[in-house]
Formats: structure tokens, sequence, C-alpha cells
């Protein structure tokens, strides 16, 4: 995964990612300075011009005429001890094997494996017994551990399954697996027990992906990095303790079993469009005729869940949740020319109410309406967010949210804005977290940003995350995007700067070098074209370029590929005759467009703009005349600072008083 980066002069012009195999050798322009690095233009790696070449990818940034996914059908029946922590669980998996190849093994992802003593992680966690692997059957045939054959072995993360015969093309495959394992406390990365409030994720053997573009990605779970997850099918069948309410990814199919006639009776208030309902209330935590749930056979319940076309399932659970319901107004989703609705759920403990999680509802009401207006409609029957705990902080699972820990009214909204974007991104379109983070987490941070701005009028979230990278790119511990999650130094904030922060920046930069209606178009259509597929960030790219009709290769190398600042300065601005001649100098060595602000003495504002060609040509200086230059006062670089200059002291000048 080592990116290849080969020098070549940029070409002007509209046009695709260059190709590897065409790339000229380096020859750095004669007029470029040795301190001025040119920001030569990305190329694609040889795995994905193969893709383009087989007709799975384009150079436009659309999925090619075969393009192919894999596809899996999940059966899961598991159930939960609280009191111990202990969950165990069998599931019958058919998988589909939509590729062109012929598959001999399949790539299995024990993620509670991480907690095992002897894993490799990157973050400090919790130890348990790790996930133990009760069964493993293949088309029908129970295997044993083997190094090779038919027969399956266990390294940290991963399992590798050797296949009793071939799984070829256009075929499928029937797995059995069963397991058992301890949930880990609190302070496990994205989920664990505080023993009243259970976050249950990563739970379960799940079928590694399978590409067009890497085939196999097997890249362990370390803790850091997230997740690559390939879409499915649920039915999940979670056996617990009657009293308990549970949350979860999908729909409940079984309502009528589990939830008692009160409980039930405010849902479809809820439904009916009469706000914020409480559904479960203090009174009514328990199980009985007027409590949360119905009395279970043996003290336990089986809440059944559907979902469709997701890429994980998740749960949390607890005795002392309270329940809150409405629904959300997300738009036209089905193309009938009507709008749309889905059910919104928060739960949380009643101390929560303090770290204003009363307003739950009515936030995450908000944020699904915003985003389903922003972007495209939330396309799944409900969303939830759920108090849990601590460690979870804020963490994204398809229609579920967990967030953790004390917030204030600000707090809450904003991370409940935050992970429910994910539901767009990664939850629809698929990218690879665990090799670019900036994929899911920076375009969700600039989601985010446009949700809060939109909510709290005159909160400027984007100007938190320009900060927030300006301040570690005036260090030396800036990292560049394009790097796998788990290579970031641990314990420096180079990757949540990297992959939230400064990627929501080029966000905003790109926007102001597009214009808002053409980088919006451009960003939904990204969107679209890859809703349900796994896109990588050539096809993010190249979307761009042919969508703007431009070649914007020096942007995507100089801000994904590179770790060079932009500071341009007003050099000097003097009369000469009756012009003023201003010099704008680029002092840093991100190349980016000149935004100027003409100040006249009877406060008119003139707008001009100086190309990026120069300065990829290796100038460091260019002039702008101005007429009339006694009625010139000021002259400012980027009032509006869409652009991340790290020193705008020498952004202006002012005619002296």
């Amino acid at each position: 995964m080592r990116l290849l980066v080969i020098a070549s002069v940029l070409v002007a012009g509209c046009g695709p990612l260059r190709q590897l195999r065409h790339a000229p050798a380096p020859t750095p322009p004669a007029a470029a300075a040795p301190t001025r690095p040119v920001p030569y233009p990305v190329f694609e790696t040889k795995a994905f011009a193969r893709a383009v070449a087989r007709g799975t990818r384009t150079r436009t940034g659309e999925p090619g005429p075969n393009y192919w996914q894999q596809f899996a059908r999940y059966r899961i029946d598991a159930e939960l001890v609280p009191s111990t922590s202990q969950i165990t669980g069998r599931e019958s998996v058919r998988y589909f094997n939509h590729s062109p190849d012929t598959l001999r093994s399949v790539w299995v992802f024990l993620n509670q494996n991480l907690f095992a003593p002897t894993s490799p992680r990157v973050v400090p966690t919790p130890v348990t017994g790790g996930m133990e692997i009760l069964r493993v059957a293949a088309g029908g045939k129970l295997l044993t551990k083997a190094d090779s054959g038919a027969g399956y072995v266990v390294e940290g993360t991963t399992m590798w399954i050797g296949l009793p015969k071939p799984l070829p093309p256009s075929d499928s495959l029937d797995l059995d697996i069963a397991w058992a394992f301890q949930l880990p406390p609190d302070g496990a990365p994205r989920e664990g027990s505080t023993g009243d409030v259970l976050m249950v994720a990563y739970w379960y053997p799940q079928l590694a992906v399978y590409d067009d573009v890497n085939g196999w990605q097997k890249d362990p779970y370390l803790g850091g990095a997230e997740f690559y997850m390939g879409y499915a099918d649920y039915d999940v069948n979670l056996s617990v303790p009657q009293g308990w309410l549970v949350a979860a990814t999908g729909e409940l199919t079984n309502a009528q079993e589990i939830l008692s006639q009160q409980t039930r009776d405010r849902l479809a208030e809820a439904r009916r469009g009469a706000g914020v309902v409480h559904v479960v209330r203090d009174a009514d935590r328990g199980a009985g005729r007027n409590k949360a749930t119905n009395t279970g056979f043996d003290g336990v319940l089986t809440w059944r869940f559907r979902a469709r076309n997701v890429r994980d399932f998740d749960w949390g659970i607890s005795s002392k949740y309270l329940w809150d319901a409405t629904i959300a107004t997300v738009g036209d989703r089905d193309g009938d020319h009507k709008p749309d609705t889905t059910l919104i759920n928060t739960f949380y403990r009643p101390d929560a109410r303090k770290w204003a999680w009363d307003r739950s509802g009515e936030y995450e009401r908000n944020v699904v309406e915003f985003l389903s207006n922003y972007l495209w409609p939330y396309p799944w029957p409900q969303m939830t967010a759920l108090e849990g705990p601590t460690s979870c902080s804020g963490m994204e699972y398809p229609m579920l949210t967990c967030i953790g820990g004390p917030r204030d009214t600000l707090l809450l909204y904003s991370v409940q804005v935050h992970e429910t974007a994910h539901m767009w991104f990664p939850m629809q379109v698929g990218s690879d977290e665990r090799r670019y983070a900036w994929q899911d987490e920076g375009l969700t941070r600039f989601n985010q940003a446009q949700g809060m701005q939109a909510f709290f009028k005159g909160y400027d979230r984007e100007r938190v995350s320009r900060e927030n990278y300006i301040d570690l790119a005036r260090t030396d511990g800036e990292v560049a995007l394009m790097r796998p999650g788990d290579e970031y130094p641990f314990g420096t904030p180079a990757y949540s700067i990297a992959s939230y922060d400064k990627m929501s920046t080029n966000m905003t930069a790109l926007r102001a070098l597009l214009g808002d209606e053409a980088f919006l178009s451009a960003y939904r259509t990204y969107g679209l074209r890859w809703q349900y597929k796994h896109p990588t960030p050539y096809d993010f790219f190249n979307t761009f370029n042919s969508l703007a009709g431009r070649d914007l290769s020096w942007f995507w190398r100089t801000w994904w590929y590179e770790t060079w600042t932009l500071d341009q300065a007003i050099a000097s601005a003097t009369v000469v005759g009756d012009k003023m001649v201003v010099t704008i100098e680029d002092r840093g060595l991100a190349p980016m467009p000149v935004r100027l602000a003409v100040t006249r003495s009877d406060g008119r504002v003139e707008r001009r703009e100086l190309p990026v060609d120069p300065w990829l040509a290796g100038a460091h200086r260019q002039q702008i005349t101005l007429d009339n230059p006694r009625t010139v006062t000021r002259v400012e670089i980027d009032p509006e600072q869409v652009f991340p200059d790290v020193d705008r002291s020498n952004n202006r000048w002012a005619r002296p008083p």
C-alpha cells in the first residue's frame, strides 16, 4: 500500500489521474527554485490500472460496466448474560461470489480477538480471552484447524478458511460458525460494558472484503484504524433477560412478542408524527403489562431484527434505558414524488438528562432531516442514538450510534450530527477506512460542520477544523492524509488532524475552487455513484476532475500526499504613475489561487483572483495593477479564509491613516 509518487511536469487541462505505466522521468521545470517543489500529478496504482483495464473502474470516477461486488446473508442467533458480559453465538452465512475469480479460501475477521492476550494492537485495550471459535463448517463439511487444505487458521483478528472445494464465479458458499467471548469492560475502543449498559460491536465472525482492485483486504484490526466491510442482509435473534431494552441495527420484527401494549401504542403515536414521544418513561422500566417489555419464558426474551443491505450489525442494551421516539422527514427516497419518513429512536439512562439527552430525540430528528436535504435521503427505516459506555465516546454503526461520556448541548448535538453523518460515509459509500480514513472521517467532519452551522446560527465549525489543522501544520508533527490509519505515530494528533480536520478543510477549499453549486453537485454525484459500493481515493479524485471539467492533480498532490503549507503574502503596494502595483509573494510550498479583496475609499469592495498556474510553473511572485490608486484603502488576501493560510499577519495591506 505504499504510495507510488512519480514525478512529472504538470500538464494543464481536464483529464483523469495519470496512468502509472506512462509516467515520464522526473524533470522539474528549469524555472522552479530548488526550495519550491512542483506538485506533480497523482498517479494511480497498478492495481487500480488493472481494474480499469478489466472494466470494473473508470478514469471518469464512475463504476465500470463490469463492476462487481460480493454479497452475503447472515442468520445469527446469540445470547447475552449481562451479569457476566458473556456472549455465545452461532451464525449461518451464505456468501455469494460475484467476482470472475475462483476462490479456494475465504478470510473472516474475528475483531473480538483484539482483546486476546497475544493479539497485536496499536492502542491500549483491556485484555479478555478474545473470541473462542467453537465450530467452523464450510459447504456442509466440519473443518478443523489446519495450515493448508480444508481447514482454518486464526491469526490475531483474522481467520483463514481453506474451502473443501473451490468456489467458482456466480456460485455461493454456506458457512456455519459458532463462537463465544466476554464483552470487554468500559475502556475498550468502540464498545464495552459498564454493567448496566453494554455496547456490543464487532462481535461476530464477519467475512472480509474481496474487491475488484486489491482482492482480499485482510489488514488486521489493531484497535486504531477502523473498518472495511462488505454489504449483507442480516436476520439476527438476540436472547437477553426480560426488562432489558435492546437498540440495534435494523428493524424489530417481533414487537408484538417483545414490547408491552403500552410501549407499542406510544411507538405508534410517534410514527403518526406527534413530536418526540416518551415511549419508555422512568416508571415503565422492567417487564410486565404496563412496563417496557413483556414477560419472557424463563426470564428471557428473544429480540428479532432484520436489516437489509448494510455493512454490519451492532447493538446496545440496558435495563435502565428510557426510550424517546419521533419521525424525521427525509425526502423522496423511493421515487414516488412523496415525502418519506424514518423512525428516530434515542435511548438513555435517567441521569443522562443532565447532559441534554432529554433533547437527543429532537437533535437526532434535526440531524437526519438536515443531512437528507444536504446530501440525499436517508435510506433506512430507522435511526437510533444511544447513550453508552464512556469509551464509545462517539461511534457509528449502521442505523445506530453510541455516544458516551458527559456532554453539554453543543457537544451532544456535535457528536450526534457527526456520528449520524457516518450513515452516509461510510455506511452507504463503503470506502476502506483502515487504509484511507479521510474518505469517511474527513467527509463526515465536513458534513458535521454544515449541520452545526445550520443549527447554531453564527457558529463557524469549519473555522475550528481549519485552526486545528493550522496549529499542527506549523509544527513538524503533521503527517499526510494518504497513509494507512495504523501507521500514524501513536500518541500524537497526527491521525486525527489529517483524517478529520485537514480533510474537512480540504473540502472547504475545494468548494471555494469550484463554486458552491458545482462542488455540491459533484459531491452528491460521487456519493450516489458509489452508494453501497467500494470507492477508492482515485474514484473520488476522478469524479471531481471529470465533473468539474478541470485537472485538479496539483490540488490532490498538494493537500493529500504532501504536508506543504500555504502562506501567501502582500509583499508591497506601490504607486507607479496613475496605477498601484500590488506584489503577491507565495512564501509557502502549497500553491493556491490568490483571492484578493480591494477596498475603495467609498466602501466598495472589488474582487480579484490570480491564477494558480504561475505558482505551478515555479514563480514566487505575481503582480496585480489597480486603477485610481488614491482611492485604494486596503488590499487583503482571502478575507473569508476559505484557504488555510498558516500566517495571516502578512495577508493585508492598509493605507496609513
